[in-house]
């Protein structure tokens, strides 16, 4: 309570601001929606039904990582979870916790993102179902799919094979979000100690989760320098870490998902690796930056072998159609033997090839 308190009151102080009457778990909150089918049917309920005779073997297992503000045991990913099993009948889904606490809502505000992944490694390695499976799936919503990627990197044990990620902002943050209104104080506080010196001191980076992947290209020294978390996964320093190439690359695919409504995540396009400048909004995709011309981290060794997928999404940051989940979680999930999604055409984007689908 004591380092949440600090942290508002920080980010009150740099504007002068009266303290704010409102929390800032509630503001930046974006809990996973489903929306179904129809929307008249019943709640997802797992399955029963025995695979197909095509598809007999075991479905590999699956874990999820939720994004800020939710938490394991929300009925966005319990649903999820159902959605999966029923997709894929008898699936494992592990719902990742970054904490031992029963609501591990907090830790997705306030934590070090390093230790927390130094935790789900231990945690998944342990589990006995996981630990002996020969691979898992994994989807992550919003940040945590840069946090499967950082634990893919890290220690990918057990390994992954596909990776799905929603909204995620793998090229980091420029602000919070937009805020709703000229008085929506605590939203400007909290954008206003992004575009601070106080973002790099080690107790924010060390504390206050999304700070960890916020990266401003015009403050590019500094977040090189004290970034706690994305310059270190990203690969964005001169020593260039051969295991988290090595292990990125080892994906079978992965898959990343946009929100063509985005209105959450700043830039929405931070979700399919892309540069976006805040001045004028020229957008660099990735196959035009250095991470990937020189493979800072496997991502142009993925490509190459069919693996590295770019996916749209109509509707605004998690809120996720039923038919959308069912689509991906079928061609991409599974049993071993599977027939990957690689050999659907990957479309190469380039800046306007993407402005056009954005629209």
């Amino acid at each position: 309570m004591f380092s949440k308190a600090l942290l508002l009151a920080s980010t009150v102080s740099s504007l002068a601001l009266p303290p704010p009457q409102v929390n800032l778990q509630a503001l930046l909150s974006t809990p996973l929606t489903i929306i179904r089918d129809d929307l008249s049917a019943t709640p997802l309920t797992k399955q029963t039904q025995k695979p197909s005779d095509d598809d007999d073997d075991d479905p590999l297992p699956v874990i999820l990582w939720h994004g800020l503000g939710d938490a394991s045991n929300a009925a966005g990913l319990k649903d999820t979870a159902d959605l999966i099993e029923e997709v894929h009948p008898g699936t494992y889904v592990h719902l990742i916790t970054a904490t031992s606490l029963p609501d591990d809502r907090s830790a997705s505000f306030f934590g070090n993102v390093t230790e927390q992944i130094d935790t789900v490694c231990q945690a998944l390695l342990n589990d006995p179902i996981l630990s002996t499976a020969p691979a898992v799936d994994a989807v992550g919503f919003s940040q945590g799919g840069q946090f499967l990627r950082g634990y893919i990197e890290r220690c990918n044990n057990p390994p992954v094979r596909s990776l799905l990620t929603f909204g995620s902002q793998h090229n980091g943050i420029s602000a919070f979000e937009r805020c709703k209104s000229a008085t929506d104080f605590v939203c400007h506080a909290a954008n206003a100690l992004l575009k601070s010196s106080t973002v790099w001191s080690h107790y924010v980076q060390s504390h206050l989760v999304p700070a960890q992947y916020y990266r401003d290209s015009d403050d590019y020294e500094n977040y090189l320098n004290y970034s706690n978390f994305l310059a270190d996964v990203n690969n964005e320093r001169p020593h260039k870490n051969e295991t988290y190439k090595k292990n990125l690359a080892s994906l079978e695919n992965f898959v990343m998902v946009m929100f063509e409504d985005d209105q959450t995540v700043i830039p929405k396009e931070s979700g399919w690796f892309a540069q976006v400048n805040t001045t004028s909004g020229n957008v660099t995709g990735l196959r035009e930056r250095e991470i990937y011309t020189e493979d800072w981290i496997g991502l142009r060794a993925l490509d190459e072998k069919g693996g590295l997928q770019f996916e749209t999404v109509k509707g605004e940051h998690m809120r996720l159609r039923e038919k959308d989940l069912k689509r991906l979680f079928g061609e991409y999930f599974g049993a071993e033997r599977k027939k990957s999604g690689s050999e659907k055409v990957n479309k190469v984007y380039g800046v306007d090839e993407m402005k056009i689908d954005l629209r």
